[in-house]
């Protein structure tokens, strides 16, 4: 019976194997006392953290003593500051690889050959079976091969998991069987932080090839948090930085605590005619690089919208709701007779206030559901209510 029950766990592998590790990836709020619209400094929120700080007088051991003096930076401050910054990105560059894809094409005599296209790559988790390589799918389209190339110059096929057409990203796989020791000692999984509370000034650094060559380090600072960018489905926060940015560029943005907190993407729709870096917030994408890192579609409808606020509301009388700014030509949103200048109220029995509201509703739904959405359409007598049944589709 002892022999049985130590063979047991093995034996239950043999006949009933499990599956694939689930890659969970969790999610991120604002930090309390957080206000996007209005960010608060660091040097402001020092002013009042020592403002508020009430010292304890009657015991003097534990009173907190400032110093105020002022002490310019000499260059050789600077030198340690940049030290340091190269320090940690060349740390989180052990979770950077290369992705490359290789096309098979035809010259002007009809021989063919080989073409490959280079990107970077952030390593994102292992479900045991896979190394999780996040990239973008531009660079292995229609491709006959994809390999991917460690910190340490070693090579190895990889194969493509999920991708998302809206942003662009995909998800690769690495046989975790194929990856030599020595690879998996020198390599890292990236940690995705919280960007939802990063704040103008805030030191970055930028890693992959933000200039076309990989592995490169660039360092800057973030200039604005208000920026966003309307897609299909969903509303993004767009970071700039006053890094010196180039068009075949991609890659990450982290922080000083080598946390990655946005992707660097060469998407014509992000980068636009940009001159200086830009990058993606990362907390706006975990949701749809964990159903991609997962083997799962995500879920389309093709609607571009906006949250229509108190104030919208009031001073334009339009409901609450979710306002589609365009329904999307061929998309099931269009098809199921949603129009733009709609404005959807209610997904299911769910109610629909914002933009978030209906991001979340819509990643809860899988390919081929059916849907019903509530929505208002302006007449000549005003807005009047009506419901639609829309099929959820994926875009590619």
């Amino acid at each position: 019976m002892p022999c049985f029950c130590a063979l047991k766990p093995k034996m239950e592998s043999w006949f009933d194997p499990k599956e694939d590790q689930w890659v969970g990836i969790p999610k991120d709020t604002l930090a309390d006392g957080e206000n996007a619209e209005n960010p608060q400094t660091d040097v402001e929120q020092e002013e009042t953290d020592q403002t508020q700080a009430k010292p304890d007088h009657g015991d003097k051991k534990k009173e907190t003593v400032y110093i105020t003096e002022k002490k310019d930076m000499t260059l050789d401050d600077y030198q340690i500051l940049q030290n340091e910054l190269y320090r940690i990105g060349n740390k989180v560059n052990q979770s950077i690889v290369t992705v490359t894809g290789i096309k098979e094409r035809v010259d002007i005599f009809d021989s063919p050959y080989e073409s490959p296209g280079q990107a970077s790559g952030l390593i994102i988790g292992n479900n045991k079976k896979e190394l999780l390589i996040l990239t973008e799918y531009q660079v292995i389209e229609d491709v006959k091969s994809i390999r991917v190339t460690f910190i340490n110059n070693d090579t190895l096929d990889a194969s493509l998991i999920k991708y998302d057409g809206n942003t662009g990203i995909a998800v690769l796989g690495v046989p975790v069987e194929k990856i030599a020791k020595t690879t998996m000692d020198q390599i890292e999984t990236a940690v995705l932080g919280n960007s939802l509370n990063l704040r103008q000034g805030k030191m970055v650094v930028a890693l992959g090839s933000p200039l076309g060559t990989n592995y490169s380090i660039l360092t800057g600072n973030i200039t604005s948090v208000t920026n966003t960018i309307t897609t299909e489905d969903r509303n993004y926060t767009v970071f700039t930085t006053n890094i010196v940015a180039n068009a075949k560029g991609n890659g990450v943005l982290i922080n000083t605590d080598g946390e990655v907190i946005g992707l660097v993407l060469k998407s014509p729709y992000i980068q636009k005619e940009q001159n200086t870096l830009t990058a993606v917030s990362i907390s706006e994408l975990k949701e749809i690089i964990e159903l991609l890192s997962n083997g799962l579609n995500v879920p389309y409808m093709g609607v571009k919208g906006s949250t229509v606020t108190d104030a919208i509301s009031r001073e334009y009388n339009i409901p609450k709701g979710v306002y589609i700014k365009e329904a999307v030509v061929d998309a099931p949103a269009m098809m199921a007779g949603l129009q733009t200048g709609d404005v959807i109220v209610a997904i299911g029995k769910e109610e629909v206030l914002s933009m978030e509201d209906y991001q979340r509703m819509i990643l809860k739904l899988k390919k081929g559901d059916q849907v019903k959405i509530t929505a208002n359409r302006q007449n000549t007598e005003g807005y009047k209510k009506f419901t639609c049944t829309v099929e959820v589709g994926v875009l590619r």
